[in-house]
């Protein structure tokens, strides 16, 4: 029975995915969705216009996953935005870019003075504009220890230039 619904009301499920969907491999997906969820929804509910009622069905099938698309994309969305926001900013969170020869023989300096994990992470985050990910392959390490260590060590790296400039004046 399954067979001849599917081969009788394929064309239509499809025309209505097609229609909703604009793609043809998701148009191709819902209507096997569909034929499935058919299955077991014909067993518990009394269908007295089939046809109709199978638009209906591929219809909504179809709103719903937009729906959820869209959704999906709207979080994609917020967590790019999000990930902007959070994400370290050599220009804005520290003094690195800044011009000056004093201050690139002072961070120089004060590189030195900071621990090994600290000073790659440094290095690599802002001379050689790697992400955390990179660090982190690269390092050994999880993506969480080299947002630590960019942490500790920007301000170990600002403690450092403070004292040294206090100590100038």
């Amino acid at each position: 029975m399954a067979g001849e619904l599917y081969a009788r009301y394929m064309h239509l499920v499809y025309g209505v995915c097609l229609k909703y969907l604009q793609n043809r491999e998701e148009a191709q997906d819902a209507v096997m969705q569909i034929f499935e969820k058919l299955l077991t929804e014909m067993k518990t509910r009394s269908i007295q216009h089939f046809k109709s009622w199978l638009y209906v069905v591929s219809k909504y099938h179809c709103l719903m996953k937009l729906r959820a698309d869209k959704s999906k994309k709207k979080l994609e969305e917020k967590w790019l935005k999000e990930e902007e926001f959070f994400m370290e900013s050599a220009f804005e969170m520290h003094p690195i870019d800044e011009d000056g020869s004093n201050l690139n023989e002072a961070i120089a300096e004060c590189l030195e003075k900071l621990k090994n994990e600290q000073k790659a992470c440094i290095e690599l985050f802002y001379y050689k504009n790697k992400c955390y990910s990179e660090i982190a392959i690269q390092l050994k390490l999880d993506e969480k220890q080299v947002k630590s260590h960019l942490q500790n060590g920007k301000r170990n790296l600002k403690l450092c230039l403070e004292r040294n400039h206090e100590k100038r004046e």
